[in-house]
């Protein structure tokens, strides 16, 4: 084994950077940070059909922007590539050569159909679908004859019989896989392309790759490439494979499960802080040391033990993280705030992409308002609602305040208040609620309750003195008035 800890993340460029998969990058990328050891991102693109335009970048793109940075990939170059499989062909010719001419490996002829006929044949009898293995043992006369046909053949791994195969997963434990029933697989498709537990046993060894760190669902792929290190005289690296992520009804986190945003850039896309998720998302199956959930990337690089690595799925708490993303929202000064909401303001047309000094003025003050109670960045749009129409609309409680008798004296007398005043600051507004008090005998939420209901159409908000002022005058008159006639 070599000693230098080596661990890499390798996407397909099928699609945008998943959840899931960001969590396979993020806990390799701790671990060798921990141990001062190398984070490869290899690009394993061999499967052309599924390829997106784009795919590649936009997995290293939300990497980077969650805060990763990495040691060797196809950006970055490195002493061991290329980084991307469709470029190691040749690297992988030699390798399944080898395995032919030691018997390892044999040439399939067998086509889609046939395979297909065999395996309806026996799901008839009951039995697990397995290749037969007819091809072992053509003779090169029978193979010579079956290439005068047309036939392109595929290579396939011949599987031991009577053989287990062990491990010590970092998470798991002790594994053990039997050869029994285990299809021969294969290695090379027909158009001389590796298939995957071929090529990423390869470029693991050659890359000298020392823990393989990985989801669960690829333990079943572990037995195949440990028959293949073995055939080719290898030692395999340390595997560890990382329980699954789970929704709130305990189902494994699907694509298709439209009650929870999957993709990072998704989560840019609405406002929220990479740093929030960063940090998230690294407590998806592993928790440190104490009760401390709030940590900065340094402190999870400090802490990281895979010793901790959950044994128990993880539980994607949507709840958690609009919790957690709001206590990295108060933390931003204000000018990182508004460059953070004020684009979706801009995008749902309630604001012109180019503000006068006054309107950048009034900005500020309305995310200030939010800023506290605000999870991301996109949810200005509706928590600041109210500011931009023309006409409010009251809940259910706002009606019922309204209703109330003392209403149309408390909301007289501030709309008497309101029109002389000269500035409308915050704090003249506060000064003008009080006359009101001192006027009518009215207090608390028998004074403050109608005031906001009436201008907001709600009984619960942001500081009201400050919400009125950035309403303005004008507005605020006109919504007076409105209950009032």
């Amino acid at each position: 084994m070599n000693q230098e800890i080596r661990v890499r993340y390798a996407p397909s460029p099928t699609g945008n950077l998943h959840i899931g998969n960001a969590r396979t990058a993020l806990f390799n990328y701790l671990f060798a940070r921990n141990k001062g050891g190398k984070f490869i991102i290899r690009i394993e693109d061999t499967d052309k059909k599924r390829n997106i335009e784009g795919g590649e970048q936009s997995q290293l793109k939300y990497l980077k922007w969650l805060g990763m940075d990495w040691d060797e990939s196809v950006d970055v170059g490195g002493e061991y590539g290329p980084y991307r499989q469709s470029e190691r062909n040749d690297i992988y010719r030699k390798y399944y050569t080898e395995l032919l001419d030691k018997g390892f490996a044999y040439k399939c002829y067998c086509t889609e159909d046939e395979l297909a006929v065999e395996r309806e044949e026996q799901m008839a009898r009951n039995e697990t679908p397995v290749y037969s293995g007819k091809c072992r043992h053509l003779s090169e006369e029978d193979q010579a004859k079956l290439e005068a046909e047309g036939r392109e053949p595929s290579i396939r791994f011949a599987v031991p019989a009577g053989k287990v195969f062990k491990f010590n997963d970092m998470v798991k434990g002790d594994v053990s896989f039997e050869s029994e029933g285990m299809s021969d697989q294969v290695i090379v498709k027909k158009d001389g392309t590796p298939t995957y537990n071929f090529a990423v046993t390869v470029d693991d060894y050659l890359m000298k790759i020392s823990h393989v760190l990985r989801g669960d669902d690829h333990i079943s792929n572990t037995p195949k490439q440990l028959m293949i290190y073995e055939a080719l005289g290898w030692e395999p690296p340390i595997f560890g494979h990382m329980t699954l992520i789970v929704n709130e009804s305990r189902k494994k986190l699907s694509k298709r499960d439209e009650t929870i945003i999957q993709f990072i850039e998704q989560y840019e896309e609405l406002g929220y802080l990479p740093e929030a998720l960063f940090n998230f998302i690294a407590l998806l199956g592993w928790s440190p040391v104490g009760e401390e959930e709030i940590l900065s990337k340094d402190e999870f690089i400090e802490a990281f033990d895979e010793n901790r690595l959950s044994k128990s799925p993880a539980l994607f708490d949507k709840q958690k993280l609009l919790w957690m993303n709001n206590q990295y929202m108060k933390k931003l000064d204000l000018t990182q705030a508004v460059e953070l909401c004020f684009p979706h303001l801009v995008k749902t047309g309630r604001l012109p992409e180019h503000l006068s000094d006054e309107g950048k003025v009034w900005l500020h003050g309305l995310i200030s308002l939010f800023l506290e109670k605000m999870s991301y960045g996109a949810e200005i749009v509706e928590l600041s609602q109210i500011f931009f129409v023309n006409h409010v609309e009251f809940d259910s409680e706002g009606q019922a305040v309204l209703q109330e008798e003392q209403v149309p004296e408390v909301l007289s007398a501030f709309l008497h208040e309101v029109e002389a005043l000269e500035n409308f600051t915050a704090d003249e507004i506060k000064a003008a609620m009080k006359a009101v008090q001192k006027a009518t005998g009215h207090k608390g939420k028998k004074l403050f309750m109608p005031i906001r209901a009436a201008v907001t159409g709600q009984t619960h908000g942001p500081d009201l003195p400050q919400a009125i002022e950035l309403l303005g005058k004008e507005k605020i008159k006109q919504r007076l008035q409105d209950i009032l006639n």
